[in-house]
């Protein structure tokens, strides 16, 4: 037995400076580099009818009218009447093949739903322009965001309303009850004006902060879905940080 005790004893005395050197070549060991995070790729540029139906959609969905996208449109009906010139003068030319009428068609639905935006777009717009045309008229604001073709269509539709309530009712009752803008206390003024206060579904397409009337504030990261005031958006939206859905 002391035999054996003793050959273990030299065993382990030969093998335990091994052991210890490679334990300290082990914390020589260089760490491994940091991975380093990729930055994040730069989103593609619109093309011009998604940038109308981003503008579309959030007209439909904002309570106040918002900026106008005259350069937008106006790039949009030069292409569709070049589209639509083209697309005739194909349809007229006996040489075409059937494999090129096919062609024609799509092009022709393509160009028929380009229309359908533009014109909801603008039908949007004029439902907002009767619903808060005496607004309009008197906020110089609000004026800064609609075309001079609205403005003058918000003026003569005032305009008529105000000669119809005249004639129907208001030249019969005392000169002092014949106003169409009183604010009398306690009671919703008689102009009727868009409702910045109501909810609405805010995508932020990038990081961004929504400014409440009151002076809070609410971060929005950028791909989040967030139920907030108009109001507090609404300068975002006009910058195009945010979208309504």
């Amino acid at each position: 037995m002391s035999n054996w005790a003793a050959q273990y004893n030299r065993s382990r005395s030969t093998h335990a400076p091994a052991a210890l050197l490679q334990d300290e070549e082990d914390d020589d060991d260089p760490m491994p580099p940091a991975i380093e995070q990729e930055p994040e790729p730069e989103p593609e540029p619109e093309t011009p009818l998604e940038q109308l139906t981003r503008h579309w959609m959030n007209e439909r969905h904002a309570p106040d009218i918002l900026p106008v996208q005259d350069d937008l449109l106006g790039k949009l009906l030069d292409h569709i009447r070049r589209q639509s010139d083209t697309i005739q003068l194909l349809r007229g030319d006996p040489s075409t093949s059937e494999e090129e009428h096919i062609r024609i068609m799509l092009a022709q639905t393509e160009v028929e739903r380009v229309k359908f935006v533009v014109r909801s777009y603008v039908r949007t717009r004029l439902f907002k322009i009767e619903s808060y045309a005496r607004y309009i008229v008197a906020n110089e604001d609000v004026q800064t965001r609609i075309t001079t073709a609205e403005r003058d269509y918000a003026s003569r539709h005032a305009q008529l309303i105000d000669r119809h309530f005249h004639n129907s009712v208001l030249q019969s009752l005392p000169e002092s009850q014949t106003a169409l803008d009183d604010t009398p206390s306690f009671m919703p003024s008689m102009v009727t004006e868009p409702d910045t206060r109501r909810a609405v579904f805010a995508h932020a397409l990038r990081n961004t902060v929504a400014r409440t009337p009151d002076g809070k504030t609410i971060d929005l990261a950028k791909g989040s879905l967030t139920l907030i005031a108009f109001a507090a958006v609404a300068e975002l939206i006009t910058r195009g940080d945010v979208e309504l859905v």
